[in-house]
């Protein structure tokens, strides 16, 4: 049962903004487990569970490997802003420009990132390829990158 929880919690944490227990705790009311404030309490030290901000600047409950994600992107995102020039598409190509050397440091740090839409890249000295899914992936993709270089 605990095990079935716990998974739960994982579950619930990853799907809704929870950030707080008594939120986790009817959610799980919900799905059919009686807990207590101190069994959510328990469950959330478990876990590794961890309340912090996201890139949206929201508090909510999550994974310790969400949050190492979102300082990892942060981190990536700083090279982005130092390396990247400009950012363009067409169809599902994208093509970033970057100072001279830095297209290879680009193209790993949008490889790290793990975006979803991204299908993989080519880096050459001062330029960077990236294949999106579709042309609304690629649309989506530039307006991140556009963001993340101010």
């Amino acid at each position: 049962m605990k095990n079935l929880r716990q998974q739960k919690i994982i579950e619930l944490i990853k799907d809704n903004v929870i950030d707080r227990q008594e939120v986790l705790q009817a959610k799980l009311k919900e799905c059919g487990f009686k807990v207590t404030q101190a069994t959510v309490s328990r469950d959330i030290r478990e876990l590794g569970i961890i309340k912090s901000d996201g890139e949206d600047g929201v508090y909510k409950y999550r994974t310790s490997k969400e949050k190492e994600k979102i300082e990892i992107n942060g981190k990536f995102a700083l090279i982005l802003k130092q390396a990247v020039s400009k950012v363009s598409y067409a169809n599902n190509l994208i093509v970033v420009k970057t100072y001279t050397g830095m297209g290879s440091a680009a193209g790993a740090a949008i490889d790290a990132m793990e975006l979803e839409d991204v299908l993989g890249t080519l880096a050459g000295d001062d330029t960077l390829l990236i294949i999106a899914h579709d042309n609304s992936s690629a649309e989506a993709v530039t307006e991140k990158l556009n963001e993340l270089i101010g």
